[in-house]
């Protein structure tokens, strides 16, 4: 089986029909975890292909996409305050 690796992605846009289009891919792959912000436990393959997906709904001129791939130390690093917590490395996968 192919590593997964947590990832963070943020978006902004103005537009109301593009966010209900970003926020539909980000769900079928990662978890939201703030309005604007998912986390997910992603493939590299996995990764290229939401990717490519939201390069076609996202318009650069005015909307933000970002993704940060959060490797072991840095996740462990982390910190959360509040009601949230950090996602977890998942003990099984559906396949």
């Amino acid at each position: 089986m192919r590593e997964s690796m947590l990832v963070v992605i943020a978006y902004d846009t103005p537009d109301d029909r593009r966010r209900r289009q970003i926020v539909r891919l980000l769900e079928n792959v990662a978890d939201r975890v703030q309005w604007s912000v998912f986390e997910g436990w992603l493939t590299e393959e996995q990764i290229d292909k939401v990717w490519l997906r939201l390069e076609e709904v996202v318009d650069p001129r005015v909307d933000e996409l970002r993704l940060y791939r959060v490797c072991a130390y840095c996740r462990d690093a982390s910190r959360v305050l509040g009601q949230a917590a950090l996602s977890v490395t998942p003990d099984h996968w559906i396949v």
